[in-house]
């Protein structure tokens, strides 16, 4: 099991468990966490957006051309800001900490 910590816009922490192969998207919907993920993990949105801590940034594949893209249109982006649908989660992420942005845009809505 990898224990994921999730930085609520409030401030508030909560740990969850979740299997290795599991997307981070899917972990943070199941624990009630506000993260839309409007085109279910295509990368054709930013809805997903979260901010890794600066430690465990490294321990994640680093992010692909067309998720930086995407990450251009992601609100309050930061060095460590990624699409919660393109991490897959592994042994190696155990005690992952993950802010969730203040807000997300969805720019397909207008």
């Amino acid at each position: 099991m990898i224990r994921v910590r999730f930085v609520e816009r409030d401030g508030g922490v909560r740990e969850v468990m979740a299997e290795a192969g599991d997307s981070l998207l899917r972990v943070a919907q199941l624990a009630d966490q506000p993260l839309e993920g409007t085109c279910e993990g295509q990368m054709a949105c930013s809805t997903c957006h979260v901010i890794l801590a600066s430690a465990d940034f490294d321990a994640v594949p680093p992010a692909s051309a067309v998720e930086e893209d995407m990450l251009d249109l992601a609100s309050g982006a930061t060095r460590t800001s990624r699409l919660a649908c393109q991490i897959v989660l592994t042994a190696a992420m155990d005690r992952i900490t993950v802010a969730i942005p203040p807000e997300s845009r969805n720019m397909q809505r207008g």
